[in-house]
């Protein structure tokens, strides 16, 4: 009996020590979900192979207009605490600041898209590219 009640006592402490595994696991998860579901979601999510046939075609002008447009509304919007961005060190300005981070999240979905048109994820994504419906057998 008494090594009946050691073993439930081991197995309390070992689901404790489980449990308190899996909440640290999600504080050092949690803020970094956004950009796991940016990268999630250009990796999975866009046909690069469409895509980038606009882009070569002249999209690569609305891109560039979005991107303006989104530091121009961000920075008016959410300036930053203390007046300044501390990017590698640096106090940088309002403005300059947020068209680094907005670069920054270019950049991440163009390597998104690489990476997908190279094949890395081409066991997790199918696009048909024909515009048929498929035919039912």
């Amino acid at each position: 009996m008494n090594a009946f009640i050691e073993l439930l006592q081991n197995l309390v402490v070992l689901f404790s020590s489980l449990l308190s595994v899996a909440v640290s696991l999600v504080e050092v998860i949690l803020p970094w979900l956004p950009l796991l579901a940016w990268i999630a979601f250009w990796t999975l999510a866009v046909n690069w192979v469409t895509a980038f046939d606009v882009i070569r075609r002249g999209g690569w002008i609305g891109i560039l207009l979005l991107m303006f447009a989104t530091v121009l509304v961000w920075g008016a919007v959410a300036p930053p605490v203390a007046g300044h961005h501390e990017i590698f060190s640096l106090k940088v300005d309002n403005y300059p600041g947020k068209f680094f981070y907005v670069t920054t999240l270019t950049c991440i979905a163009f390597l998104c898209g690489s990476a997908q048109m190279n094949g890395f994820a081409h066991g997790l994504v199918r696009f048909d590219n024909t515009d048929e419906e498929p035919v039912a057998n």
